[in-house]
């Protein structure tokens, strides 16, 4: 913390002072009612002694008070974090066939969604989400919006698909962020625009025309991070009949055998590293929650300078208000 006029922080020297005021008033009343009291008043006066912190708690808030209305006179200064009046979070979301699998409970799909529900009540009001989601090929669902209500009939609509062209969902993704900030979005001091993208999957790349760190690169050219989510377990599995249509191989054992579906952190891993974001690994349903609510707070947060009196002249007023009340209800006044 800086100060605009840190030479008015003199004033703070009121403290020290006025506490020293008051030892003295205070001793000087206590030599005045042992020179001239009796026995019987001593002992009332001793027991009044017993309860000394409340004699003291008015002066202390109204201390603290003083302290607080000094800083604010000296304009202090804070590095704050704040969200663009256009700032916008794309969630990223595989509904790749393998999001049927239950190794996280109830799905991976359901987990994810209620994660995403979650995320929604702890991002910021005025940052804008969309939804965009990718099997085969990707799918806007919902545009950038602040409407959260229309955000979470968006994620109610998802369901499993085929296949996962991670790549080709991130281009879509970059587009639809640079539409909602506008393409020519001031960058900050890292060379990014007010936008982000949060990437969640269970699985390789077995579909699409980009590949993933080619659409990882578009994000990194536009200025917006990607923080990815490796959903699942290594033991996710699921039965051939679930991939019906979508052209997987076919393995031994007939249709009682079990397909797997791993998923694959080092290409998200890559992802994130390309575009300056984060890299995450899910596997239950309370991590990827987690997850969600961590970033909720922070993927298109930026840095400021700004002035901070009105907290310590809040403060202040508050002090003094506490000091008043505490005088009242101790039935005592300031030494």
């Amino acid at each position: 913390m800086t100060f605009a006029s840190p030479w008015l922080l003199v004033a703070l020297l009121l403290v020290p002072a006025v506490l020293l005021f008051a030892l003295w008033v205070d001793r000087r009343h206590s030599r005045y009612a042992v020179a001239f009291t009796n026995l019987d008043v001593l002992a009332s006066v001793a027991a009044v002694r017993r309860t000394t912190w409340r004699r003291w708690l008015a002066l202390a808030l109204f201390l603290a008070a003083l302290a607080a209305a000094g800083t604010a006179l000296a304009r202090p200064r804070a590095t704050v974090s704040t969200a663009s009046s256009r700032a916008t979070i794309v969630l990223l979301i595989d509904v790749s066939g393998s999001m049927r699998a239950d190794d996280v409970k109830p799905s991976r799909l359901g987990a994810a969604q209620a994660a995403m529900y979650g995320f929604l009540d702890h991002v910021p009001s005025r940052v804008r989400v969309g939804l965009v989601s990718f099997s085969t090929t990707p799918e806007v669902l919902v545009l950038p919006t602040t409407n959260r209500e229309v955000m979470r009939e968006g994620i109610t609509l998802l369901s499993p698909e085929a296949g996962t062209a991670i790549g080709d969902g991130l281009q879509v993704a970059v587009n639809v962020a640079l539409s909602s900030v506008g393409r020519h979005a001031p960058r900050n001091s890292k060379g990014r625009i007010p936008a982000a993208i949060v990437l969640l999957s269970d699985g390789a790349q077995t579909r699409g025309v980009l590949q993933p760190l080619q659409g990882a690169q578009l994000a990194k050219n536009a200025g917006i991070p990607v923080y990815t989510i490796a959903l699942g377990t290594n033991h996710g599995s699921l039965g051939l009949g679930a991939f019906g249509g979508f052209g997987l191989p076919q393995a031994p054992g007939g249709a009682g055998a079990r397909f797997p579906v791993r998923p694959d952190p080092a290409i998200l891993r890559a992802i994130a590293q390309v575009t300056g974001g984060s890299a995450y690994r899910a596997q239950s349903a309370s991590k990827v929650q987690n997850v969600y609510r961590k970033l909720s707070g922070a993927v298109v947060t930026h840095t400021q300078r700004r002035e901070i009196s009105s907290w310590f002249a809040g403060a202040a007023a508050f002090l003094l208000l506490g000091s008043l009340a505490a005088g009242k209800i101790t039935a005592e006044r300031l030494p």
